[in-house]
């Protein structure tokens, strides 16, 4: 059985932190790619030094559309604060998507969203910062895809290397 493919896919991101972050994220939740439009985010990444490795083990790729290189059977699922949108406690993920989010200033495009096969936002008072709004969203497919791995053994692989701290038993 193959594993399915997650992507995630930024719209002109401008903040070399949140796609660090996003990248953090990918990785922590495995995430097979992260895709990216627009020049604000390699012009701004010359100037910082916090990303220059944050696509060691997942693929940072920027693209002309992130439509174009869809694999068949991958639902597109876009984030954004948008009216009409299905709130994140009720979606359910699918199997393979490719997750969407508009820039830290913007919006998406009305032609993105339509070409959508869900449009969902997370019921918050404003809006998330963009690389939070990433973690909250594959936070809720790992929660509800009940198939994680959990325990010990994932807690000592994934710690701080300084933390050696267990729940007392008893």
């Amino acid at each position: 059985m193959r594993k399915p493919k997650t992507g995630i896919g930024l719209v002109n991101p401008k903040n070399p932190s949140n796609v660090g972050a996003v990248m953090r994220a990918a990785g922590c939740f495995g995430i097979d790619a992260v895709f990216y439009t627009g020049q604000r985010y390699p012009r701004a990444a010359k100037f910082c030094t916090d990303t220059r490795d944050a696509s060691r083990t997942i693929p940072l790729t920027g693209v002309e559309c992130l439509l174009d290189n869809v694999a068949e059977g991958t639902a597109i699922v876009c984030i954004e604060l948008v009216e009409g949108a299905t709130p994140l406690p009720e979606f359910r993920h699918p199997e393979s998507a490719l997750y969407i989010f508009g820039p830290e200033d913007g919006t998406l495009s009305q032609e993105l969203v339509d070409r959508a096969d869900a449009v969902v936002y997370i019921p918050t008072i404003g809006c998330m910062n963009l690389a939070a709004t990433v973690n909250v969203v594959l936070y809720d497919r790992l929660a509800k895809a009940g198939q994680g791995i959990a325990g010990d053994e994932l807690i000592r692989s994934s710690r701080d290397t300084n933390n050696r701290v267990r729940v007392r038993a008893g």
